[in-house]
């Protein structure tokens, strides 16, 4: 019989979905304004970093629009609703092999329609990626790597592919927090991203495909 796997959900999954509940209850409106940080970090008895990543998880499904400045509007009171729902379900075998076969079409546009203004934030993600990486700071580590990868999906110029892109990526942030017990596969994997992405800026899309290829075969 084949075992199955139960996966404990990490704090910022927790604190995810107790809002998503209220935002599909309808407690907050449309265009309403969640409350702030630190009003969600003495609710839920969590720090600022678990706060983000909830927050994150739920701009990811749909949910939340994040004004960085102004605050977390709402924007639905449903996801991405099918297709999510059938990637939650889904074996995550099955999750990665999608994510491959999206990943290697994505850095192949984006190579071609990149703009100045999208490689300087997948650069400053990658930076990022790589601080928190160095030092142990896994949740920001996670969603500095997720970050990029949307942001490479952003400048694929398809904004379906981006879209699909963004909605599995909720899915994989979770596994990463189960799967992960520390920063090391990050810190790692640093070189082959920051290859991926000179490779993007020199649109050389062949080159972007290899190492996308590469880095989703270390997964």
């Amino acid at each position: 019989m084949m075992k199955m796997i139960i996966q404990k959900k990490s704090l910022a999954q927790e604190v995810a979905d107790t809002l998503q509940h209220s935002i599909e209850r309808g407690v907050f409106a449309i265009n309403e304004k969640l409350p702030t940080e630190p009003e969600l970090m003495q609710k839920f008895g969590v720090g600022r970093s678990t706060i983000r990543e909830a927050i994150k998880y739920l701009s990811q499904l749909g949910f939340v629009n994040v004004q960085q400045g102004v605050g977390t509007f709402i924007i639905s009171h449903s996801s991405n609703s099918i297709l999510d729902e059938k990637i939650e379900r889904a074996d995550f075998a099955d999750i990665f092999e999608v994510r491959q076969l999206l990943e290697l079409k994505i850095v192949e546009k984006a190579a071609s329609n990149r703009t100045t203004t999208h490689l300087k934030k997948m650069k400053k993600k990658l930076a990022e990626r790589k601080q928190y990486g160095e030092s142990g700071d896994m949740l920001r580590c996670i969603t500095a790597d997720i970050d990029f990868h949307i942001l490479v999906a952003e400048s694929c110029g398809n904004a379906i592919l981006y879209q699909l892109y963004k909605t599995m990526s909720a899915h994989v942030s979770k596994f990463f927090s189960t799967l992960y017990k520390d920063t090391s596969t990050f810190t790692e994997s640093q070189d082959i991203h920051e290859d991926l992405l000179q490779a993007i800026s020199d649109k050389n899309a062949e080159k972007a495909s290899k190492i996308a290829a590469k880095i989703i075969g270390r997964i």
